[in-house]
């Protein structure tokens, strides 16, 4: 566990409490302390290169930072990922299984139903739904498909800007998990998104950032699978990209990437696939190329310009 997880913890608006074997959306063991393939470097050489802009007083640009130059891109990530973690297994634990509406944890493994078959890693073409609630994609598929488009879809809606005010949040949450499950996570989110917590990424009590800088949080998915599958529950695993990070003049907290799995434990209610209990864990992290960073400008522009997708598998 990171020391800036010791301290949020600590501070927490979820009282601290550590979520414990499978640390929910990630295992800070499994990684090094900048994540991805830890110390080693690529073909031997001990390092990794990124190229940077020639920028003056552009904290995306100028010369290339050391180790240390990053932690405050780590700490930034690490504290939305651990307050998550801490709401989200403090939900998850709730008292004595999962009941009717199916809102307790995981089994890892122990459903009944029949491990799902391999598919392809291709897109398979099924449309798109057409539908939306509250600007979330749902109506899906009652079959597998269905389900890994709803994880994939419900991964970029909670991966997103609009989990940082607390209104969208809240409409995010009861559109995407079980009654049950919503009920349990809103008092537990809204303790973990604190205006101090807020303050500590540069944003404003709403989750609005300063004027003249854009704030970015977005789940980019790479691919999905589904785990186990019966005919009301499944299992889907999402593999994807995390960029978050102010960009804007004088931000000390440019965006940066992060690799994760989230897996969704999902439940064909009132006609849909709704999230019963969610974790996430580090990886798979490729090596990093010889990219250029761009400026921060940029990245504010490209943002605003480039809008999302709905997901289909």
């Amino acid at each position: 566990m990171s020391r800036y997880e010791d301290e949020v913890e600590g501070e927490g608006g979820v009282g601290g409490m550590s979520p414990g074997g499978e640390r929910g959306y990630g295992d800070a063991s499994s990684r090094g302390d900048e994540g991805g393939y830890g110390d080693g470097g690529y073909g031997g050489t001990g390092q990794t290169r990124t190229r940077l802009p020639d920028r003056p007083g552009d904290v995306y640009g100028g010369a290339r930072r050391g180790r240390g130059g990053s932690s405050r891109n780590t700490v930034t990530v690490v504290a939305v990922v651990v307050l998550l973690i801490a709401a989200i297994a403090f939900a998850n634990r709730g008292g004595g299984g999962g009941g009717g509406d199916g809102s307790g944890s995981a089994s890892n493994g122990s459903r009944s139903g029949d491990r799902a078959k391999p598919a392809p890693t291709t897109a398979t073409g099924k449309r798109p739904v057409d539908t939306k609630t509250s600007g979330i994609p749902t109506g899906y598929a009652h079959d597998q498909q269905g389900a890994q488009s709803a994880a994939t879809n419900y991964a970029v809606a909670m991966g997103g800007t609009g989990m940082f005010n607390a209104d969208t949040r809240h409409v995010i949450v009861d559109t995407v998990y079980t009654e049950a499950a919503a009920g349990k996570l809103r008092n537990a989110m809204d303790d973990a998104y604190s205006p101090s917590f807020l303050d500590r990424l540069g944003l404003k009590p709403d989750g609005s950032p300063p004027e003249g800088s854009t704030f970015v949080s977005r789940t980019v998915p790479v691919g999905s699978k589904v785990k186990e599958y019966d005919n009301d529950s499944a299992t889907v695993a999402v593999w994807y990209m995390g960029l978050i990070g102010m960009a804007g003049p004088g931000s000390t907290d440019p965006v940066t990437t992060s690799w994760s799995t989230w897996t969704f434990d999902l439940r064909w209610t009132d006609g849909d696939w709704k999230i019963v209990s969610d974790s996430q864990k580090d990886g798979p992290t490729p090596v990093p190329g010889d990219d250029k960073a761009a400026a921060s400008d940029e990245i504010s522009k490209a943002v605003e310009e480039y809008g999302g997708f709905t997901y289909a598998r």
